[in-house]
């Protein structure tokens, strides 16, 4: 992308954001128009390339956009002192669900990239979203006590457990032609997060 399109009004800047979270997540990536995005945001598709080079640069932009925005919603101070792994998980899809509330564009746009279908985002998502995967039973639960999980008991395991069973949600409302309601997964994520506890913590931690 174009670095001058940080040099832009934070409004203006703001309404391309809008606009083309808007586009891509109302609509599949290769039907996204980038003419809607640019009436919608008030300006030429000349200058939406400008900043942003082609539709997959604008694409991969909102991708990290959106990461950062939701990572700076859910890491704060409190964050760091929650020792817990669940209690942790129960915050952090909390935090999650608020900011997405306040953006229902927003929630949908990271539906779709993270899971994404066959198309030409498909590659560059998926190798990101596996990175994070990998990379959080290090980064995001680094203040844990890992000592309340039984000694044959795998918080890696559990953690993908979860998020495999939230991928099978996700799926089997895209298979019947459903919206994703974000009050019943993070009820089912509740109680999903309560049984995992439940077989995996020591006696006296439950």
């Amino acid at each position: 992308m174009n670095e001058q399109f940080f040099h832009l009004p934070e409004e203006k800047q703001q309404a391309i954001i809008n606009a083309s979270l808007e586009v891509f997540a109302t609509h599949e990536y290769k039907k996204a128009s980038t003419d809607d995005i640019a009436a919608k945001a008030g300006i030429s598709k000349g200058l939406l390339f400008y900043y942003f080079h082609n539709k997959k640069s604008l694409y991969l932009f909102l991708y990290d956009y959106t990461k950062k925005l939701v990572t700076d919603q859910v890491i704060d101070t409190h964050f760091d002192e929650i020792t817990d792994f669940f209690e942790l998980l129960s915050y952090s899809a909390e935090k999650k669900a608020a900011l997405l509330s306040r953006n229902p564009y927003l929630t949908d746009f990271a539906m779709r990239s993270f899971y994404p279908e066959k198309e030409e985002v498909s590659d560059s998502l998926n190798s990101n979203n596996q990175e994070i995967i990998d990379n959080s039973i290090f980064w995001y639960f680094k203040n844990v006590d890992f000592s309340k999980f039984r000694e044959d008991t795998n918080p890696e395991k559990i953690l993908h457990m979860l998020l495999l069973m939230t991928d099978g949600y996700i799926n089997e409302k895209r298979r019947q032609g459903k919206p994703f309601v974000l009050e019943e997964i993070m009820q089912d994520f509740g109680e999903w997060s309560d049984m995992f506890r439940k077989m995996a913590y020591k006696e006296e931690y439950l």
